[in-house]
């Protein structure tokens, strides 16, 4: 089972609180961060793009980099670990995402691969003036399959004349082409969603669920091999968890709780907010996940909160759901966390043994 790490490319990480850390993105910082995961032998590493935030006193969000000219930059300073950067696809053409792929496929040797993001926030689009409309809720993953079918064509051709609804494709020329296939991913949980992804993407992001309940997501895979199994394609979930560790598991409930305590309620308002204009999504949506108020804090992901043994043993409990074919982890304090994970917390885990012994 492969083990990947969501990297920092937004203020403050993941957590929405104002007595967590707090720090700003930089090529720095995400350097360390993928270059200590590497050492640690994790699998891939993933950037989201984030466009607008949502304010508040941490400012949470507004302050980001972007996806593909990071992953660029650090594709030319590992060697081994996958690299997945994240394209908004209302804003830019699948023409042009497909060359850069090419282009960070030959900088890395062939460890990249694309996270297609549809959208869910519209202000992130509004402020360039690029929101088609409402609209576009209900017609998000049908632009999306157009997106796909270019760029497989571009790959796989060198050539496209698509035609479809949102893309018109007239002889669109592309050398070179990857020399790996490109690894594609996205994040939707709806059925719409989960149909996207058993039809063109090798990885679905799953949201794990609750706080210590590494199997509460179960439902979710069952719902994405039910997809994949009407495509007869292979495609397995990356489940998204978020771990506090510390010594002990009253001292990290303890550290969990103040972040919670410190939540910064305008920017959970303006996400709130931003997550209701979709009308059309329904209970499994992402949007709607992350903004349920238990836990919104961390947008409602999967938290593992206790000791070293502790998490290692929930963590061996995530990798047992089927479907799992990997697990994407977010910490508090990411430099620190990744060093608590690769010495204290991976050597315990059993689902990890063996691929630790072939790096030994």
């Amino acid at each position: 089972m492969d083990i990947g790490v969501f990297i920092p490319i937004g203020n403050n990480g993941w957590l929405i609180s104002e007595t967590s850390p707090q720090y700003k993105p930089s090529f720095e910082l995400n350097k360390q961060v993928v270059q200590k995961a590497e050492g640690y032998g994790l699998e891939f590493a993933l950037s989201m793009i984030k466009l607008r935030g949502f304010g508040g006193k941490t400012e949470f969000w507004d302050h980001n980099l972007e996806s593909f000219t990071l992953m660029a930059g650090i594709a030319a300073v590992t060697s081994k670990i996958q690299l997945f950067a994240s394209t908004a696809v209302l804003t830019l053409p699948p023409a042009i995402v497909a060359r850069m792929a090419t282009t960070i496929d030959s900088i890395s040797n062939g460890r990249f691969g694309i996270n297609i993001v549809s959208g869910w926030q519209s202000a992130e689009y509004e402020q360039m003036g690029l929101w088609p409309g409402d609209q576009y809720f209900a017609d998000r993953y049908d632009y999306s399959t157009e997106y796909m079918q270019v760029m497989k064509e571009l790959w796989a051709e060198g050539k496209s004349d698509f035609k479809g609804k949102f893309f018109t494709m007239n002889d669109c020329r592309l050398e070179p082409r990857p020399g790996t296939p490109v690894k594609i991913v996205a994040a939707g949980q709806s059925g719409r969603g989960m149909q996207f992804a058993a039809e063109y993407c090798d990885y679905s992001f799953i949201l794990g669920s609750g706080l210590n309940t590494p199997t509460a997501y179960a439902s979710a895979n069952e719902r994405l091999l039910a997809a994949a199994e009407k495509t007869g394609r292979d495609v397995g979930a990356y489940v998204l968890f978020m771990v506090i560790a510390e010594e002990t598991d009253e001292a990290a409930m303890a550290t969990w709780n103040h972040y919670r305590d410190g939540v910064d309620s305008d920017a959970l308002a303006w996400m709130a907010e931003q997550g209701g204009k979709d009308v059309t999504a329904d209970a499994t949506s992402t949007a709607k996940s992350i903004n349920l108020p238990a836990g919104a804090v961390n947008f409602n992901m999967g938290t593992l909160v206790g000791s070293y043994a502790t998490v290692a043993k929930l963590l061996d409990e995530v990798a047992s759901v089927p479907g799992t074919k990997g697990i994407m982890l977010t910490f508090d304090d990411f430099l620190i966390g990744m060093d608590k994970f690769g010495q204290r917390i991976q050597p315990l885990m059993e689902c990890r043994r063996s691929k630790l012994s072939v790096a030994a």
